[in-house]
């Protein structure tokens, strides 16, 4: 066994999960930094602090398979203590205290104060907004909302989250400038749900306040926006988005099905009808948008009927993005009333044939981009090319840039002009213009 340190003691911070978890251990870090303890993010420390999700069975599974992963570290004497917070803790706290006992604490989604004492440091509510980023320089999540206040019969998130509360457009903006002033130009906005920004304390869908705001920010070039209800959408944001350049013509807005049965049995708050005008209404207004979503197969009575619905409307909506995932049956949600009567080879199915499709209509639509010079944002250099991004595509899930490095000098963070030379599935390959 390894002999305990006896300097000051490195505090690994290790995030599982969506972007709104990475933003809170960014939170975390910064608060560990200001009370002088040293601090990284997914590398080797004697502490452990894993912060959890929750929210569907791989999720879980994952989190708990590195929860494991670090104990066996800890009996062997290679980390010496393991703390654990997020979504995965606040919701079974107490059946995790009681199936792995060998971490030395558990903390739920709004226990940061209780963590930091464990951790011998003090809350500093003077660093409120205020983060240590996790991500490359060059571009930074800004959560602009806590919780969730819709129904969807599926979702756990109001259950580990609770109900929404809006962050102040005056906290957002200072937050935002700071991150500027340390050379972030790509905000990527996040929140369970951006739709319904405001409405707490403004009493109004305040998202497109907030844009006016940020977009006079110096340094900041690219507004991305992640995560919009599709019910209640503000159409005023828009008319933003088409008079503001730096707000990228991007948007993440998860529909989930299309079925009528289906929706009315989420509880989503539409139909099919609504949904089909929604959309319309993004492409004419923005005619060069792109559409990300997410879908769930595999939900409770949804029949082959229902599944090939779904399978031509994405066929016909030939969305730029999408993410689909198989129904996870979550306890205390109202979906949990009903049978989970669809085989679980039936889901991954359903899911693998909307991946192919997608995959299909990505090549398509790549092929289109060939030829075309696209401002590309530079993320990072691996082995022979420099990678970036277009305002169409989001880090970590949508389509990169591939630019060979051989004849090509570029600074990471920069942003540079590419002539698009051939495409894949979900790369494209370019040349420097």
């Amino acid at each position: 066994m390894r002999t305990k340190s006896t300097g000051k003691k490195k505090i690994n911070i290790i995030t599982l999960g969506c972007s709104k978890n990475l933003y809170d251990s960014e939170v975390l870090m910064n608060q560990l930094k200001a009370n002088g303890k040293p601090v990284v993010h997914e590398q080797s420390g004697e502490i452990v602090v894993i912060n959890t999700c929750g929210f569907i069975d791989n999720a879980k599974e994952e989190s708990i398979n590195t929860i494991l992963e670090y104990v066996a570290r800890k009996e062997k004497g290679e980390v010496e203590k393991i703390f654990v917070t997020g979504c995965l803790s606040e919701r079974y706290k107490l059946d995790l205290e009681k199936e792995i006992p060998n971490v030395d604490k558990y903390f739920g989604t709004r226990d940061l104060p209780l963590l930091l004492k464990a951790l011998n440091a003090d809350y500093k509510r003077e660093l409120v907004g205020e983060r240590l980023t996790a991500t490359p320089r060059h571009y930074a999540y800004l959560k602009i909302s806590e919780g969730c206040d819709r129904p969807c019969s599926f979702c756990a998130i109001p259950l580990i989250r609770g109900k929404h509360v809006s962050t102040p457009i005056e906290v957002l903006v200072n937050e935002a400038r700071n991150m500027a002033k340390n050379g972030t130009k790509e905000l990527i906005l996040i929140a369970q749900d951006l739709t319904y920004y405001g409405l707490d304390i403004y009493k109004r869908r305040a998202l497109a306040d907030l844009l006016k705001e940020l977009v006079k920010i110096d340094g900041i070039d690219w507004i991305r926006l992640h995560y919009a209800f599709p019910t209640g959408f503000p159409e005023e944001v828009l008319d933003v988005m088409n008079r503001e350049p730096k707000i990228c013509n991007y948007l993440d807005i998860p529909l989930q099905h299309i079925s009528d049965k289906l929706l009315k049995s989420m509880k989503r708050g539409t139909t099919k009808e609504k949904t089909l005008l929604l959309l319309q209404k993004f492409r004419e207004k923005i005619p060069n948008i792109a559409l990300r979503t997410s879908l769930i197969v595999g939900y409770p009575n949804e029949t082959e009927e229902d599944f090939e619905e779904l399978k031509s409307w994405v066929a016909e909506q030939k969305f730029d993005r999408l993410g689909c995932f198989i129904y996870s049956h979550e306890e205390n949600t109202p979906a949990f009333a009903l049978k989970d009567n669809v085989p679980h080879e039936e889901k991954i199915r359903r899911m693998n044939e909307i991946m192919e499709l997608q995959a299909q209509i990505s090549f398509n639509l790549n092929q289109e981009k060939i030829g075309k010079i696209f401002k590309t944002l530079i993320d990072r250099k691996e082995g022979g090319y420099f990678i970036g991004r277009t305002e169409f595509d989001s880090p970590d899930v949508d389509n990169e840039v591939l630019i060979s490095a051989e004849n090509a000098n570029m600074s990471i963070g920069n942003f540079v002009n590419v002539k698009v030379t051939s495409a894949e599935d979900f790369d494209l390959y370019g040349e420097l213009i």
